[in-house]
Parts: structure tokens; sequence; C-alpha cells
């Protein structure tokens, strides 16, 4: 297999743990980070994702970051698309009828309400920590700035989750992406952005979708999986994602991702 870029998830996909990347992981893309780009997509901030573009030697790469909302290279923007703040609003007054708390994002801010044990996973995972301050003095902050967020986390119980998600695809459904993290997230990102659009920016005019190899495991995954030359979940992904992905390697836990270039990539 020959590709000129290599985009992979991070959060259960190359990620071994919660947190890091393992030494396979890191031994197999040193292997052939000089042969195609390697490129790191995913939901989060760009401050949870230098760490690892360091141990993996690819800090001279671009990020993907929010699902493609913020698009960075160098430290220099390259492309940023954020949900206005109507929106934000109307997602915060339905977020208070559930009692469930907000997670904000812009750029590399990242701001919550309060401390929990969700907060408290995030920040040990992520190695990033938020601004603890009110989402209406955010809020406000915002709107006196003329900007919006870049990724919206609803944290709440299972029952508000549950509660909630059917009103946000009533309410905001045709304007923002929606995302179940698990039982207890919800992500929202800019409707106009996907992973694969933000590939898409990245790629040079005489190459297409088809020169690119991608892995992932959730739903923010499917359409890259789907419309990339070839598109690899690991095992623990979803069964809608294993359902439309060119190949099943092993599970993160397993080094799915390194598993698969160690034994398909310019052996």
């Amino acid at each position: 297999m020959n590709y000129k870029m290599l985009c992979s998830d991070l959060d259960g996909t190359l990620l071994a743990t919660k947190s890091d990347v393992s030494a396979t992981a890191i031994a197999e893309i040193r292997r052939i980070k000089d042969r195609m780009k390697v490129v790191l997509v995913s939901a989060r901030m760009p401050k949870a994702m230098y760490y690892i573009q360091r141990d993996l030697g690819i800090l001279n790469e671009p990020i993907i970051c929010y699902n493609g909302a913020y698009i960075l290279h160098e430290g220099k923007t390259l492309s940023s698309t954020l949900i206005p703040m109507h929106l934000v609003n109307s997602i915060n007054d339905l977020a208070k009828t559930f009692e469930i708390a907000l997670g904000l994002y812009y750029k590399d801010e990242w701001y919550v309400p309060g401390d929990s044990e969700r907060v408290q996973k995030e920040i040990k995972y992520t190695k990033s920590a938020p601004v603890f301050q009110g989402t209406r003095a955010v809020l406000n902050d915002f709107e006196k700035r003329d900007i919006g967020a870049h990724k919206i986390m609803l944290m709440g119980t299972k029952e508000g989750t549950d509660g909630i998600f059917p009103e946000l695809q009533k309410t905001v459904g045709t304007a923002v992406h929606l995302y179940r993290s698990n039982d207890t997230l919800i992500e929202i990102a800019p409707k106009s952005i996907s992973k694969l659009s933000a590939i898409g920016t990245l790629l040079a005019e005489e190459d297409s979708f088809s020169d690119v190899i991608a892995f992932g495991d959730n739903y923010n995954d499917l359409e890259m999986l789907q419309k990339v030359g070839c598109g690899v979940a690991v095992e623990n992904a979803r069964p809608e994602v294993k359902a439309v992905a060119d190949h099943v390697t092993l599970a993160n836990t397993e080094d799915g991702v390194a598993h698969f270039i160690k034994k398909n990539l310019f052996i």
C-alpha cells in the first residue's frame, strides 16, 4: 500500500491508553513519516494534541482539531470555523432545562462551570486544564469578543443526555453536528465541517482522497473512513464504523494502528 497522507483519530484509535501513544506506535509512525504526511485528526483542542505530535516526531505536520473546525500548521491557523453565538445560547438554554453542564472551547481555551469527575477525567486524559468560570459569564465574554465556539461538550447524567439529545436534533440538528461520545457526553461541532472536509483542505491540488489512508473508531470518523482511499477501523470501533471500513485492525489497546502500518505500509 502506498499513500501520500495518513490521518488518524486519537482517542480509542491511535492511543493505546486514554492519554498516551505507545512506543510501538511511535516507532511505526517515525518509520514512515518521511515518506508520507502523518496528520492527527481529533475532537481534541490543540494543546491536547501537541504532546502526541511531539512524541511521534511530527510537529512539522498540520493538526486537525475539533473534528475539523480548527486546522493548524506549526502554530499558524489554516482554517477556523465557529458555532455562532445564537446557536451556542440556544444550546445553553436547552442544557439548563436538563441540568446539563457545558464545556466551551475556542482555540486553546477550555471553559467549564465547575469541577466534576468528568472534568477531572478530561484533564487527566488530555493533559490540559480548563478555566473554571460560569457559563453565562463565558458566553458574555464570547459575545464581547465577537467569537463563537469551536466545540461544545455537554456533560450530564445518562438520563439527562438521553433526554436532551432528541431535543437538540429537533432544535439545532440542521445547524450543527451532534455526536454522542458516550452515555453521558454529547459533542457539538459546526455543521459545515467534518474530519473529511478538513483533510480535503490539506490535500495538494494534484492529490485526492484516494491518496489518503485513515484510521478511526467512532461516529465522527464514519465519513472519513468511507471516502478516503483506505479506511481502517480498529476492532473496538462502533459496529457502524467497522461496517463501512475497508479493513478492520486490532483494537487500540493492542496497537491496532501500528500493527496495520507495520503489515501494510512500505514493507
